[in-house]
């Protein structure tokens, strides 16, 4: 089994997650989530730095990662894994995460739809771009 790895599809995926958390973590859910989350304007205005490099890591690596097991199976193939992923993977795993942190549900239902919409982009883009 060869593993198609396009360093374009996989920068490409990795940056829309920031584009997509930008719109989705300001515009639509920004004070839903800090509520949730407990997060406060003051804790948002710290760390800024560490907080974003340490994203553009984790992103490459799930980019990478999405982009071995999508191969060079194509669009369709690459939005279906994404979506699965991110909703049978990461929101699942959130979910019990969250159950037994006692977190909200309404703090599940914007982390893991921004994953799951997050993951079904990347692999839209790695498909496209591979396939």
């Amino acid at each position: 089994m060869d593993i198609v790895l396009n360093p374009l599809a996989i920068a490409a995926a990795a940056a829309s997650t920031f584009l997509l958390g930008g719109l989705w973590y300001s515009l639509l859910f920004a004070k839903p989530w800090q509520r949730a989350a407990a997060v406060t304007d003051e804790q948002l205005a710290t760390g800024a730095p560490r907080v974003f490099i340490g994203s553009a890591l984790f992103a490459l690596v799930m980019a990478t990662s999405l982009a071995a097991f999508i191969g060079g199976a194509g669009l369709a193939f690459g939005a279906f894994a994404g979506f699965a992923a991110g909703l049978t993977f990461v929101a699942a795993a959130f979910g019990v995460n969250y159950l037994f942190e006692r977190r909200s549900a309404t703090l599940w239902a914007i982390n893991a739809g921004y994953n799951t919409v997050a993951f079904t982009l990347m692999g839209i883009i790695i498909g496209a771009l591979q396939g």
